[in-house]
C-alpha cells in the first residue's frame, strides 16, 4: 500500500525515527477549516434533545478510542474547559468509532460525543441518513489533520511522486473534481511541529482530568 491516513496523535507520539514518512494533509472545504490543514470534532447530540453548552458538564459523554485525537483528547480538552464541570465526568467507552458514537446517541447510552468533524462532512456528503437524528451542540479547538504517510521501507522515489501527486492536485480539473468529491480543497505540506504539540496537549488534560 502506498499511502494510508494517520491519526496525528498515535504520529506525535513516535519518535523520528520511528514514524512513516510524511505525505500530505488534507485541507477540508468546510468552514472550520479556514483553509488550513487542520480539523475539529464536533460535540454532537440527539437533534430532539434540548442540550445546551451549559448542560454539557453533566451530560454522558461517549469517547472512542485512547488513542484517537478527535475521539478523545479533543473532547476531553473540551470538558476540561467547562466552567460548571464536575470533578468526574459520566463516560461511556470505548465507542471504537463515529458510528459507535452515533449508534450510542441513538441508543440513548450517551447524551452527547464527539465526532471528527471531517468524518462528519463526509456523513452529510454521503450518508445523510446517518446524521439526521444528529445536531452539533459544539465544536472543540482545532488541532492538525490526520495526515497520509508512506512507509519508513518506501523507496526516496516512490515517496516524492506520491508528494508530488497529493500536493499538486489540486492545480488541474480533474485532481479538483475528485477532491471536491471528498470534501477537500487540496492537499498541503503537513507541519510536523504542529503535531508535536499534540502530546503536551494531551498531558495537560490528563492533569485536569485524568483518564477516561
Amino acid at each position: 500500500m502506498g499511502a494510508v491516513f494517520m491519526c496525528g496523535f498515535p504520529f506525535s507520539r513516535l519518535s523520528p525515527a520511528e514514524r512513516p514518512q510524511p505525505l500530505a494533509a488534507p485541507v477540508s472545504l468546510a468552514d472550520w477549516a479556514n483553509g488550513q490543514p487542520v480539523y475539529a470534532s464536533h460535540i454532537v447530540a440527539a437533534r430532539e434533545r434540548a442540550l445546551t453548552e451549559a448542560d454539557l458538564a453533566t451530560a454522558r459523554w461517549g469517547w472512542t478510542v485512547r488513542d484517537s485525537q478527535s475521539g478523545y483528547n479533543a473532547p476531553r480538552e473540551f470538558f476540561s474547559m467547562l466552567a460548571n464541570r464536575p470533578a468526574v465526568a459520566q463516560i461511556v467507552g470505548p465507542l471504537l468509532n463515529p458510528r459507535g458514537v452515533v449508534d450510542a446517541i441513538r441508543l440513548d447510552t450517551i447524551d452527547v460525543g464527539a465526532i471528527d468533524a471531517y468524518a462528519f462532512q463526509l456523513m452529510a456528503m454521503h450518508e445523510p441518513d446517518m446524521i439526521v437524528p444528529l445536531r452539533i451542540v459544539a465544536t472543540t479547538k482545532p488541532a492538525p489533520f490526520p495526515l497520509l504517510v508512506a512507509a519508513r521501507q518506501q523507496s526516496p522515489d516512490i515517496v516524492d511522486a506520491l508528494r508530488a501527486v497529493l500536493l499538486n492536485a489540486h492545480q488541474d480539473r480533474q485532481g479538483s473534481d475528485i477532491l471536491a468529491s471528498l470534501g477537500l480543497l487540496a492537499f498541503a505540506e503537513p507541519d510536523v511541529a504542529a503535531y508535536d504539540q499534540l502530546p503536551a496537549r494531551a498531558r495537560a488534560i490528563d492533569s485536569a482530568l485524568g483518564t477516561w
